[in-house]
């Protein structure tokens, strides 16, 4: 039998991204995993639908093990992003925007 939905919609949370809280019934469920359909022993995060909407709904294949090998989390934000950017370019070819 399925729960009961009106303490959910009652909730409020966190958005991931900004900071803002909102009712659970107007956030957006984020995985970090890419796997929000498989719920069993799982938590969410959330964001508000602006920033669901500006975040790239790509695929995230060989991302986790990319950020393993260059270290991420152990350097400052710009060492990191000058060697994901070459590592990227190098296996992916140029970095284009849309």
């Amino acid at each position: 039998m399925w729960r009961s939905r009106s303490g959910r919609d009652r909730e409020t949370v966190t958005c991931i991204a900004c900071g803002s809280s909102l009712a659970r019934s107007a956030a957006r469920e984020y995985d970090k995993y890419g796997d929000r359909w498989d719920r069993n022993d799982k938590t969410f995060e959330y964001l508000c639908k602006e920033c669901h909407a500006d975040l790239c709904h790509q695929p995230r294949t060989e991302l986790e093990s990319l950020l393993v090998e260059i270290d991420a989390g152990d350097h400052d934000s710009e060492a990191f992003l000058e060697w994901y950017c070459a590592l990227v370019e190098e296996r992916y070819g140029p970095l284009e925007e849309n």
